[in-house]
């Protein structure tokens, strides 16, 4: 789908199995939240974490491989089902842009939308300085990722860039910089607004921004 001359992916409304999934997982992380809040980090267990979200330890480990990653959160990933491949293999000219659009778009899709969440969940990590280490080391490996798939995508796009892999990576790590830099400026504006809106929407309209400021004259 085409907003503002910005691909997106497309949304679709989650089926009742995916709400309650999402249900799930927002609840689990408000009472990790609420029980760090109150006792510490040493002082909350599982099986609190679980009676409190409703839930059996074993549903949590479903979502969760400890209450330290339910504090921190999902972070961004590269969406799975072809999409990274399909975005190497497009060489449309003057696509590349929006294709990054899109996978970041997806991959934003599996952080959470929750701004109430975020920002508890900030305000805890400056807390815990190893938590938050380790949340920015899941960042560092986010961008190595995009930075790969990025440099696979220029390879295709110029075979000639594609034979000098110390230019290649540097163009490749110019652009996802960039790329960093409008997805920031869209976290920033979802966690900041006035008014209720969804990340993937603020991501969208970033992206849209920084096509336009490109494609001005004299820019």
């Amino acid at each position: 789908m085409c907003k503002n001359g910005v691909m997106t992916t497309d949304t679709i409304a989650p089926g009742l199995r995916e709400r309650k999934r999402l249900a799930t997982r927002r609840s689990i992380q408000l009472a990790v939240l609420d029980l760090v809040a109150e006792r510490g980090l040493e002082g909350v267990t599982i099986d609190e974490v679980s009676r409190v979200a409703d839930i059996s330890p074993r549903t949590f480990f479903n979502y969760f491989a400890s209450k330290e990653e339910a504090l921190m959160g999902n972070p961004p990933e590269l969406p799975s089902g072809g999409q990274v491949e399909r975005f190497v293999m497009d060489s449309s000219p003057g696509s590349l842009l929006d294709d990054i659009t899109a996978l970041l778009i997806s991959a934003g899709e599996a952080s959470s939308n929750d701004v109430e969440i975020f920002h508890r969940r900030h305000a805890l990590l400056k807390q815990y300085p190893h938590l938050f280490a380790m949340r920015m080391a899941t960042m560092r490996r986010f961008e190595e990722e995009v930075a790969t798939v990025i440099a696979r995508r220029l390879a295709v796009d110029d075979p000639i860039l594609a034979n000098d892999p110390n230019r290649l990576a540097e163009r490749a790590r110019l652009i996802t910089l960039v790329s960093f830099a409008a997805m920031r400026h869209a976290w920033t504006s979802w966690a900041q607004g006035e008014s209720p809106s969804k990340l993937t929407e603020r991501l969208t309209e970033s992206f849209g921004e920084l096509k336009t400021l490109f494609s001005s004259p004299g820019t």
